[in-house]
């Protein structure tokens, strides 16, 4: 008589099952021809220059100051061998090793600079960090093809349950960080899409509240009731489409490079394990008849190391609770910043800013333009972000004393305007920033707080001059960021 398996010997059975490796490696080339596409992007619009070589300070992560950026020419033939290794991913040759290196350097350019911070970089180094330890090379790849004694037809099924997840995680968060006052009343997409009204064909539709009320209570649905969707067979396909519609949107709207089409490959790993060769019968089905396929033998399948299974659950652990780490302060994310990054709040935020920075040194005082001393971009990020209006105050407090001068204070006098409304300070100006230590665990209280709750598409209209915003207060810089 055999006794019951416990649940989580019912799991460990589960995730160990042999699936096809099909998927998995449908996955890999995609992923490694997007980051070819957009290593090739960076080099076309000469942006290695823009983000990495003009500036002459970086907004670095916390504890990894020490990443500076390469002297050129060398920063280049770094952001060339992103594009080589994720070339070799791709092909699935030296698999091990290409996967390890491109993780390494995208890894390297994602810590640079917090200004250039997205949401689909991010997205990009965990499912990289994850492929480093999947075998996505078994199958469809040189590496298989050369070197016999790796290829094989099955992998266990964790390989796949690990990317289900993944993006899971990321879709259910990116349809409930949208559930703010502001995105339920319309803004900031009816800002974003009234912009563009008259380059649009159906353009005119964005004038009407409903339309825009509309889009962005369909895009909560899509991604709350979406992503359990693509878990069931029967809803899989239409669900897929109706993403693969939602994401071309985006991309004909807004500049998001490659997040789009990275987020479309990924979905396919929802589909049976086998999908490419279902796909590819099907093609061939429609100009011969096909015998009915062989029966194959199941493969025998092996228990997953106990260590596999609890680096696995920690990982998800840590991806669950990273997002919700905005919930431990008492402020308002979408103004203070506060656990902003690392949490899918993605495309949610208008923000725009003016600001300058007021150095003393004793009785001398100088009033500091950021553009002075960063790109137009590190500034439009940096007015918005508390945490890096805070570095640069830093920064600008070793600039005055490498100069000499003593018990420096830098403040900062920044309008902020967040998805249309009036702007208002954001930084208390008669706190001296140098004075003042950033929090990781609470709110900082140079962040003055937001003063208007809720503002919705309606006070924003563009045909009623009596809704429209007041102009912000002069200042030498000017920002804005979603």
């Amino acid at each position: 008589m055999t006794t019951r398996p416990q649940p989580i010997a019912r799991i460990a059975d589960a995730l160990a099952r042999p699936v096809p490796a099909l998927s998995l490696a449908a996955f890999r080339i995609a992923l490694g021809a997007l980051l070819v596409w957009d290593c090739w992007r960076f080099f076309r619009g000469d942006r290695i220059w823009r983000y990495y070589v003009a500036p002459e300070f970086n907004f670095t992560y916390g504890g990894f100051g020490w990443v500076k950026p390469l002297p050129e020419p060398w920063i280049h033939l770094a952001w060339l061998a992103v594009g080589l290794f994720a070339l070799l991913v791709m092909l699935g040759l030296f698999y091990r090793v290409a996967i390890v290196a491109l993780t390494l350097t995208f890894g390297y350019f994602f810590l640079l600079d917090k200004a250039e911070y997205l949401n689909h970089f991010y997205l990009v180094l965990l499912f990289l960090v994850l492929m480093c330890f999947l075998p996505a090379h078994r199958a469809m790849s040189l590496d298989a093809r050369l070197f016999p004694r790796i290829r094989a037809t099955h992998i266990p099924y964790a390989a796949v349950f690990i990317l289900r997840a993944q993006m899971e995680i990321m879709l259910i968060y990116a349809g409930l960080v949208k559930l703010t006052p502001d995105w339920l009343a319309g803004e900031p997409l009816g800002l974003w899409l009234r912009e563009q009204r008259d380059d649009l064909i159906f353009g005119p539709l964005f004038q009407y509240d409903w339309v825009i009320l509309a889009g962005a209570w369909g895009t909560v649905a899509l991604h709350l009731a979406g992503a359990p969707l693509l878990l069931w067979r029967r809803t899989r396909l239409p669900v897929f489409l109706v993403y693969c519609v939602f994401h071309t949107a985006n991309a004909m709207f807004f500049n998001i490079g490659i997040f789009p089409w990275l987020t479309i490959a990924a979905t396919t790993i929802f589909f049976a394990p086998d999908w490419p060769r279902r796909l590819a019968r099907w093609c061939h089905a429609r100009f011969e008849d096909l015998p009915a396929p062989l029966p194959q033998p199941a493969p025998v399948a092996r228990a997953l190391p106990a260590m596999v299974l609890i680096a696995m659950a920690g990982w998800l652990a840590v991806q669950v609770a990273l997002p919700l780490r905005s919930t431990a302060f008492p402020t308002e994310v979408r103004w203070s910043g506060d656990g902003h990054r690392f949490s899918w709040r993605m495309r949610i935020y208008d923000r725009q800013a003016e600001g300058v920075f007021h150095v003393r040194s004793g009785e001398q005082e100088w009033q500091v333009d950021p553009n002075d001393y960063l790109t137009w971009r590190q500034a439009q990020k940096m007015l918005v972000r508390s945490d890096m209006v805070h570095q640069f105050a830093g920064y600008l407090e070793s600039r005055w004393r490498e100069a000499g001068h003593r018990d420096v204070e830098v403040r900062a006098e920044i309008w902020k305007s967040l998805n249309g409304r009036p702007p208002q300070l954001f930084i208390d100006p008669d706190v001296d920033l140098t004075a003042a230590a950033p929090s990781v665990w609470r709110a900082d209280p140079w962040v003055l707080p937001l003063n208007e709750p809720v503002w919705g598409v309606a006070r924003n209209r563009p045909d009623d001059p009596s809704l429209q915003t007041a102009p912000a207060e002069p200042a030498n810089a000017v920002a804005r960021g979603s």
